[in-house]
């Protein structure tokens, strides 16, 4: 049986995953209950974490740092929680995350295997590049894109979907959060013309 791999991403209305400016704050300030809530259910089966070596050094220091409001937050401390796997060719371990271990390679090959092997979901929150090139070569069973109304147009950084390849989409679930977050999860297929 193979796992399925969900590329669990955060974006502005333009399509960016982070912001320049400070002033705009995780979530981009428009976290609620609703959001929190469902966050904290997406991540409380068991599953498998995967990340990029910078996505990893980004939410150790985060966590570190500890001023960042969203690291409080229950399902950031249950991903904390959840086994990881950091692809890497610099990264050693032991790793500052309680249950990671450093994969040396290649992300595709890596993941290939992960799916090949693992008795539990995969999830990768973040890891744009990495997930870009797993979306490339078909390792993504769902794109989970979860779209803040904000636009960012003057301080919008990290365009997530900047350079990947075309895919067509099919909606596999929706909702809307807080009434004006809307989480999209899509299964990708490579456009073909």
């Amino acid at each position: 049986m193979t796992a399925t791999y969900t590329f669990d991403v955060f974006t502005s209305l333009d399509g960016f995953g982070g912001v320049t400016s400070a002033d705009w704050g995780g979530y981009w300030g428009k976290q609620g209950a609703e959001l929190l809530a469902h966050r904290s259910a997406t991540y409380a089966p068991a599953q498998r974490m995967v990340f990029g070596a910078n996505t990893y050094r980004a939410f150790t220091q985060l966590v570190a740092g500890g001023a960042e409001e969203t690291v409080h937050d229950a399902w950031v401390r249950r991903m904390l929680d959840l086994p990881a796997v950091v692809v890497s060719s610099t990264l050693t371990e032991p790793l500052d995350w309680p249950d990671a271990v450093v994969a040396k390679g290649d992300a595709v090959e890596v993941v290939a295997r992960l799916k090949a092997e693992s008795d539990v979901p995969l999830r990768s929150h973040g890891s744009l590049a990495m997930n870009r090139a797993l979306m490339a070569a078909g390792l993504v069973d769902f794109v989970q894109v979860t779209v803040f109304p904000v636009i960012t147009g003057q301080t919008g950084d990290d365009p997530v979907f900047a350079g990947a390849a075309d895919f067509d989409l099919d909606l596999v679930a929706s909702r809307t959060l807080d009434g004006r977050t809307q989480e999209l999860v899509y299964r990708p297929t490579p456009h073909t013309s």
